[in-house]
């Protein structure tokens, strides 16, 4: 048993990792939203794991540091075959496994069924906005709304004004009912008081709300105003119920900048998003946006809505990861048909794993990185950690039976003198 590296294994994994990641962005730009989400990650994992399993089959064809030689000689036909199988195929039922595992509401957080906009109608909008297109954008956003969904409308200045109550919209009647509500909607004088907002909107989503479903606030404001955080937030935090926040104007106006930045504060301290928005023209993409990743959580983006502040999950992705890369391990073991490597990439691709489940858990949920860089540094931590592996838990090259054949030389008259009867000379292969 010994403790050795191929370097060359160590860098095709690398590559194997980094065309890998390539292709499963892609296959996210351009297939989320539209593609079911457990296939869709099954795909990117049975990508991953062909693209590193070729690099390491690629490098031990060239350079057998870590099978031998006459691995190369006799059996790397057998690891070809078995590459697409062991990787591909594999991983993409794997990969799709665990994503509904993922998916399941195993942890006690409520799917969002009720959505409050609560809209800012202070004087100082007649500057951001002056055609109302905030108006017309959560119109559009209540026509796209499915029909298990209800909505509510505030509107605010100085105190809130309760437009809509929580509703389902399930006829093309009842969106019609509520868009004659917006649009006469007239925009006020008076200050802004986001305090007294939220307040009211949780005064209304208690009363109101569904016990069987969770809320969501979408607020949008140009952050001209003054919130005890404390006082307000609380219910939120303690109910769940995250506060998706836009900012109209940042950057137009200077005193506004202290607004905007607490609106980013309510967002992060309720597990909400934060949206800036230079123009109202926006505005519709940005309630777009949030409608879309309502409830998101695949294992490769971040964590949305209800769901991003749950413990549960939290554990859960770290540790359907460290599983996906053990059994990539585990998988380049059987590809080699070598228990030796199945142990020592097994174990090192549990910690690769776990290396890799923390990157994205944490990455995915911060803002220092972009997402597709965090899915990079995870998919490079699987490639790297399973091929240095080897130099932690010892191998050995595999030896097989010979098997000796009758009727000829020694072997025809006294079996025992065949190779494959020689002491510790058993086959170990799988």
């Amino acid at each position: 048993m010994q403790r050795k590296i191929n370097l060359l294994l160590l860098l095709l994994a690398l590559v194997g990792g980094a065309v890998g990641f390539g292709i499963g962005e892609w296959l996210l730009n351009r297939y989320e939203g539209e593609m079911s989400g457990i296939l869709l990650v099954g795909i990117y994992f049975g990508v991953l794991a062909l693209c590193i399993g070729l690099g390491c089959l690629a490098a031990e064809t060239i350079s057998p540091k870590l099978n031998g030689r006459s691995w190369k000689e006799r059996y790397s036909g057998f690891s070809w075959k078995m590459l697409v199988p062991v990787t591909l195929a594999a991983f993409l039922a794997l990969g799709a496994l665990f994503e509904f595992v993922y998916e399941l509401d195993l942890g006690g957080v409520k799917k969002i069924n009720d959505i409050v906009l609560v809209i800012d109608n202070s004087g100082s909008m007649t500057d951001t906005d002056p055609q109302n297109e905030r108006f017309t954008a959560a119109k559009e956003l209540i026509g796209r709304m499915d029909a298990d969904k209800r909505v509510a409308v505030f509107t605010f200045d100085d105190v809130p004004q309760l437009v809509q109550p929580l509703t389902r919209i399930t006829s093309d009647n009842e969106k019609q009912q509520i868009y004659a509500k917006i649009d006469a909607i007239r925009t006020t004088e008076f200050s802004t008081d986001i305090d007294q907002a939220l307040t009211g909107t949780m005064e209304h989503i208690r009363d109101q709300g569904d016990s069987d479903s969770g809320a969501m606030v979408i607020l949008l404001s140009d952050g001209i105003t003054d919130v005890n955080l404390d006082n307000v937030l609380s219910s939120y935090q303690s109910e769940r119920v995250p506060i998706n926040a836009i900012g109209l104007g940042k950057g137009l106006v200077i005193e506004a900048e202290d607004g905007f930045q607490l609106l980013q504060n309510v967002a992060e301290r309720t597990g909400g998003t934060y949206t800036d928005v230079a123009n109202a023209d926006q505005i519709s993409l940005a309630f777009q946006d949030i409608y879309r990743n309502l409830d998101d959580h695949t294992l490769l983006t971040e964590r949305t809505g209800a769901p991003a502040a749950s413990t549960y999950l939290q554990i859960l992705h770290i540790a359907l990861i460290l599983l996906i890369g053990a059994a990539l391990g585990i998988a380049l073991g059987v590809m080699f048909d070598n228990r030796f490597l199945a142990k020592s990439f097994g174990i090192g691709g549990a910690v690769a794993g776990l290396a890799a489940g923390l990157i994205l858990e944490f990455g995915l949920q911060g803002d220092a990185l972009g997402d597709s860089t965090v899915r990079l540094l995870a998919d490079l931590a699987l490639a790297t950690i399973i091929a240095l592996f080897t130099l932690i838990i010892p191998i050995r090259e595999q030896q097989r039976k010979e098997r000796g054949r009758r009727g000829k030389g020694v072997a025809a008259t006294n079996p025992s003198a065949g190779l494959g009867n020689r002491p510790g000379d058993r086959s170990s292969g799988f």
